[in-house]
């Protein structure tokens, strides 16, 4: 999975959080483009997110 990479080494992922009467389903993906997509597609409650996150020991914490 290749995933966009930002400045810092951070890595951007999408992630589709989906709720239905059977349960909960997660779905990430690589760029908006291909989860926005998806979304169109799901049927019911849903949420659509951008996760960005670093693996810089040096760093304390990021706030967005």
């Amino acid at each position: 999975m290749t995933k966009q990479n930002l400045l810092n080494g951070g890595i951007v992922m999408w992630v589709i959080v989906a709720y239905s009467k059977s349960g909960i389903t997660m779905y990430e993906f690589d760029s908006e483009q291909e989860a926005r997509e998806k979304l169109r597609e799901i049927q019911g409650c849903k949420i659509l997110s951008e996760i960005a996150y670093f693996n810089d020991k040096n760093q304390k914490c990021l706030v967005i």
